[in-house]
């Protein structure tokens, strides 16, 4: 566990915009206002949930039990909501989307994601069949995106967003938030559903031959903005400021249990 220690620690000195883990990306990929965001067809519907269910949920659910004995808690949280919304989650392991996938099955979620991600061959057509939407970097673009986005949450579907923007493996604190995700929430007048990712020791057997710590997927409950603040930007800040909060506070006690490591 000495190895995750300094490896965490090593990250503080990254730009918390940059990502520690750098993917091969020999495509182009280009989006125009023509792009489909959110595909609707009725055949590229009916295999992305093939994938999605009939696939992609079984092998994951096995795989994260294996390498992180992923453990979901706060499940109870989410049957509350009956509306559109949007998730958020701190991004601290490869495979965090698939967990976020598992905690939230019954939900129709499309996961936000770099735009480089399209440019990895064999992967950005897999991704795009499981729900991944690229966040487009050119202006000129991103009021089609957001248009997407709008009626998605409208049409009842989860967007989930990861704030901090880049991944960090196996970090145990939460970083500076971006303000895209809560700007759709209160735009849309829709709830965030925060969800945290925690590190625990290995027990029994596992203890042997796992190096890395297994994982804790916690859904806190879902929060509004609920002051009376008249200014959109300062409601966007002040939702980011108390999710970013929570989150960090279920961190905290997580390692209060001594689940986080050290």
């Amino acid at each position: 566990m000495k190895e995750i220690v300094e490896e965490v620690e090593n990250m503080e000195s990254y730009n918390e915009n940059e990502h520690v883990i750098h993917m091969w990306e020999p495509l182009e990929f280009n989006i125009d206002e023509d792009y489909d965001y959110v595909a609707k067809g009725k055949i590229f519907k009916y295999c992305s949930n093939l994938l999605y269910y009939g696939v992609a949920i079984p092998v994951l659910y096995v795989l994260t039990k294996f390498l992180y004995d992923l453990k979901i808690e706060g499940k109870e949280n989410i049957s509350s909501l009956e509306t559109g919304f949007v998730s958020v989650s701190n991004h601290v392991l490869v495979l965090d989307c698939a967990m976020v996938g598992l905690a939230l099955e019954e939900k129709e979620v499309y996961y936000t994601t770099l735009e480089g991600s399209f440019k990895i061959p064999f992967v950005r057509k897999l991704i795009k069949l499981l729900r991944a939407i690229p966040i487009p970097t050119e202006s000129k673009n991103k009021p089609h995106f957001k248009k997407a986005i709008d009626n998605a949450l409208r049409e009842g579907k989860v967007i989930h967003f990861y704030p901090e923007a880049s991944l960090w493996p196996y970090h145990n604190k939460i970083r500076s938030f971006k303000t895209g995700a809560f700007h759709f929430a209160v735009r849309n007048n829709v709830p965030i559903l925060p969800i945290v990712f925690t590190f625990r020791r290995p027990n029994g057997i596992r203890r042997i031959f796992k190096k890395k710590p297994d994982v804790t997927l916690t859904v806190l409950k879902p929060m509004k903005y609920e002051g009376e603040k008249e200014e959109v930007r300062e409601k966007i800040e002040a939702l980011k400021n108390d999710v970013s909060e929570a989150m960090q506070s279920e961190i905290l006690i997580k390692k209060g249990k001594r689940q986080i490591v050290r």
